[in-house]
Order: C-alpha cells, then structure tokens, then sequence
C-alpha cells in the first residue's frame, strides 16, 4: 500500500513524527478559542462589562445562554451530515482549512465589540457562529487521528494532541492575562494596553486569533488529503436532504449491524458531559466552597491545565498497551472516588490536592475517548462518526448543569453539586461497561 491509501484505510503504517506533530499544533492553536473566547475572557467580558447594563428584564447573562443553546442545537443537526460529506467527496482537510479560518475571522471580528450593551448582540452572533464553525472543525479533525497513527500507536497520538490543547490554552491564558489583563489603573499588563472600551479585552481576543491561524497552518501542509472510498454509497451526491437520508439508512445500518458503536456513542456522551462538568463548575466550586481566593482561580486553572496534559501524555501509552475503555475505566473510577472525598474534605489545601488530582483523570478519559471510536469506525466513515459523537455530546450536554443545579438546590450547598456529577459519571461508566472493547484489547 502507499502511504495515501494507508491514510484512507485508516492504518496509518506511513504516517511520520512529522505528520504527528502538525496534527497536535492544531489541538495546541485551537485551544485559544475554547480558553479565551468560550471559558475565561470573551463570554465574560460580555455579560460582566458589554452587558452589564443592558436595559430590559433579561440579563446577559440569559442572552448569552440562549445564543450557545442555539448554537449547540445547530451543531447538533449539522455534524453528522458535514463530516459524513468530507469523507465522501474526499474534502477532509479542505474542510478542516475553511472551517478553521472561518473561526479565526470571526475571532478577530470580535475586537470591535466595545464595553458597550448595544454592541452585546455583536458578540452574542460572532460567539454563536464561532462556536459552531469551531466545533464542526472538530470532527474533520478528530477523524484525521487515524491518517496520523498506526493500531499500535494511537494511543499515545491522542494523548499527545489533547497534551497539546491544554498547553496551548495554558500558555495562552498566561499570555493574555500577565499581557493585557493584570494590574489596576487605565492601562493593563505589562504592554500598557488602555481599557477603555474594553480595549485590553478585545485585544486578547485577537491575538488568540492571530495565535489560532498560525498554528492551524501545519496541519494543512503535512498531512494529506483522503480520497473518496466509495465507503458510503449516495453520501457525495449534493443536496441537504439526500444528505440526511443517507444519514438515516446508516443509522439503520448501524443498528442493525453494530450496536456497539450506538452503545458507546450513547455512553461516551453521559461521560464526556461529566467530564465537561467538573471544568466548567470547578472555579464556582474553588471560591463558594473550598474559599481559594478569586485571584488565586487562575493559578489553580493553570496547575489543572498542565496535570491534565501530563495524564493525556502518560494514559495513550497505556491506551496502547490494554486498549481504550480500560483507561477510561480507571479514570472514570478514579474520578468519582476522587469526588467523594471532595464531598468530604474542606479548605483550599484540601482542593488544591484532590481538585489536581481529579483533573489528572480528566485528560486520559477525553484522550482515550477518541480513540476508542476511531478503533470501531469502520473505514472511511471517520467524518460522519466524529460527527455524530459530536451530536450526542450534545444531545445531553443538559445533564451535568442540570444536576448540579438540583443536588445544589435540593441540599442548600453548592457543595451537594459534586454529587450531581458524580451521578452523570457513574451512569457514562456504568453504560460503557456493557459495550465491547475493541477487538484484540481488554476489559472486554
């Protein structure tokens, strides 16, 4: 075989170090939309400073709500069908390129955003767009890991790209922060940049645009494209409709033929809910309950970020040696054992030790996730099966905020919210139990 039918059979036998590296740099560029523009700065900035005046009953923080909900339910029905077009007109990385630069100009749009409320339903559209274009970059992506990696190293490939993301995100969050956010006064940051309008602000946003359009060139030059495999019959014809009958036969298909793949798809998006759950509640958490000083989150977000990157590292050895749903196993088990002593202990000291110790499970979980779909995806339909682990991510991603929400509510403690996630946790875990490993790996 060539080394480009290697990459559409998904072997991968000739892919280089080389190829490897440029497929994480994208991970490691891309982290700057979910750090900077999702999490920390620009989605705060808009409901904390753009919105904060907003007149009307219905607060930013709402619209905010309303306009990723929206997103979320767009991405949800269009990314099966996407990933499943790239594989089938053999455009996987030309999708990759326009989506990835689609996001970027979206990105740099936001520097017009200025700290004021009529220019809050600017950044509602640019954060909304974003995070769907972004998203759908994801499965063109995700399903390049096996173009990249051979059975015996996938593994540590996936480690190593989520490693990547996290160290990307870290990097730049200190950039941003110690750059043109720290300090008192008129002007922020070592570079002295002015905060009127949320001029500071906005500027980070563009340098992690910049930050994201130089590193998702590498991934462009050294790995190359798929050719059409013919793999799923009718799904390179044109037209949105055929495009989701052919969807809808392969669903079929799949039932019939290979439940497990449904199963994992239905339990990966339990876990990987929990999972989200723990990052987007653990700085909530770090203040209300433990009583980690606010100034002290970022500190605390930035020990997570490089104790995850070094458990995705060192789990993709073990994902190559006893195969994927072991590591997740482990860490899924790991984590709520972890969580239960949360639910006990008290003080910083106390979270810094188990919070770091529960997000060094985090990594492997997510790492091993990936691979375990790629293991089972049959040939040429990586795209529309990352395409659908993206749409049942969001079909429940309701279910960790939900059920923090009512374990809060329901024993007036945020702390009682831990328990919440551990109940999402444990139902992933529980699901995953009953699906096949892949074929030659443990804990069948």
């Amino acid at each position: 075989m060539s080394a480009h039918t290697d990459a559409v059979a998904g072997i991968g036998e000739a892919t280089s170090r080389r190829q490897v590296f440029a497929w994480g740099m994208w991970d490691f560029g891309s982290s700057a939309y979910h750090a900077v523009v999702l999490t920390f700065v620009f989605s705060v900035y808009l409901t904390d400073a753009v919105g904060d005046d907003l007149p009307g009953s219905m607060s930013a923080s709402t619209w905010l709500g309303w306009a990723l909900g929206i997103s979320g339910f767009v991405i949800a029905i269009t990314a099966p069908v996407s990933g499943q077009r790239y594989d089938a007109a053999g455009r996987r990385k030309r999708s990759l390129a326009v989506l990835s630069y689609t996001g970027v100009a979206l990105m740099a749009a936001m520097v017009f955003v200025r700290d004021d409320h009529r220019y809050l339903w600017l950044g509602l559209v640019l954060l909304g767009v974003s995070s769907v274009v972004v998203e759908l970059a994801q499965v063109p992506y995700n399903a390049m890991l096996r173009q990249v990696s051979t059975e015996e190293n996938m593994g540590r490939v996936s480690g190593l790209g989520w490693a990547m993301g996290y160290v990307g995100g870290l990097l730049l969050l200190l950039l941003g922060y110690f750059g043109f956010i720290a300090g008192d006064g008129d002007t922020r940051g070592f570079l002295g940049v002015s905060t009127e309008a949320g001029l500071n602000i906005r500027l980070v946003v563009l340098a992690a645009a910049v930050w994201f359009a130089i590193f998702a060139v590498p991934v462009l030059l050294a790995v190359p494209e798929v050719r059409p495999t013919g793999a799923d019959p009718g799904a390179e014809r044109t037209g949105i409709v055929h495009s989701y009958r052919v969807l809808l036969r392969d669903l079929r298909e799949l039932w019939a033929m290979d439940r497990r793949t449904v199963g994992y798809l239905g339990a990966s998006a339990l876990f990987r809910d929990g999972l989200a759950g723990v990052f987007t509640f653990g700085a909530v958490l770090a203040v209300n309950v433990y009583g980690i000083d606010a100034a002290d989150v970022l500190l605390f977000g930035v020990a997570a970020n490089v104790v995850s990157a070094l458990g995705a590292l060192a789990a993709g050895r073990f994902d190559d040696r006893v195969g994927p749903k072991a590591v997740i196993v482990a860490s899924l088990t790991a984590m709520m054992a972890v969580g239960i002593v949360l639910l006990l202990v008290s003080g910083p000291v106390m979270f810094w030790i188990f919070g770091l110790l529960l997000c060094l499970f985090v990594g492997p979980a997510q790492s091993s996730a990936r691979t375990f779909l790629a293991r089972i995806t049959p040939a040429g339909r990586e795209g529309q099966m990352f395409g659908l682990y993206a749409t049942t991510g969001r079909a429940v991603s309701f279910l960790a905020p939900t059920l923090f929400g009512l374990f809060a509510w329901t024993f007036g403690a945020d702390r009682a919210g831990i328990a919440g996630l551990l109940v999402v946790l444990g139902a992933g875990l529980v699901a995953l139990l009953a699906v096949r490993a892949p074929e030659g790996q443990s804990l069948k």
